[in-house]
């Protein structure tokens, strides 16, 4: 296999409704990094550790960042944390949508939505 060009991601770009209320849940509520909310408008998210950004663009369409598999919703962005437990229960007092915690072979996870109904997942 030949040497690849790309580096590394640099952003994925979430779909919201409202862009204002979004940048502010993704800041208050995952706390994360608000850099900008552009002219065009977009809001630059950056996510903790490396150069890794989330980039909310609102739309009217009824659309998401998640996917499904045999009709059922599948996340597309999985947020890592050894603070799992504390962080599930952070969302709950925040009256986010979260699914029960889960393990498989060791590895546990639980999914969440943001205020736009996009899946998410945390895991450790």
């Amino acid at each position: 296999m030949s040497k690849s060009f790309i580096e590394q991601v640099h952003y994925i770009r979430i779909p919201v409704k409202d862009l204002e209320q979004s940048a502010q849940w993704y800041r208050d509520v995952l706390g994360l990094q608000l850099l900008t909310i552009t002219e065009e408008p977009v809001a630059i998210i950056k996510v903790n550790e490396g150069p890794f950004l989330l980039v909310l663009v609102p739309t009217e369409d009824e659309t998401f960042s998640h996917f499904t598999i045999n009709h059922e919703q599948a996340f597309s962005i999985g947020f890592a944390t050894p603070e799992l437990s504390r962080f599930h229960q952070h969302l709950m007092d925040h009256q986010v949508k979260v699914d029960h915690m889960e393990e498989d072979k060791g590895h546990a996870y639980f999914h969440f939505y943001d205020p736009n109904g996009n899946k998410l997942q945390a895991h450790w």
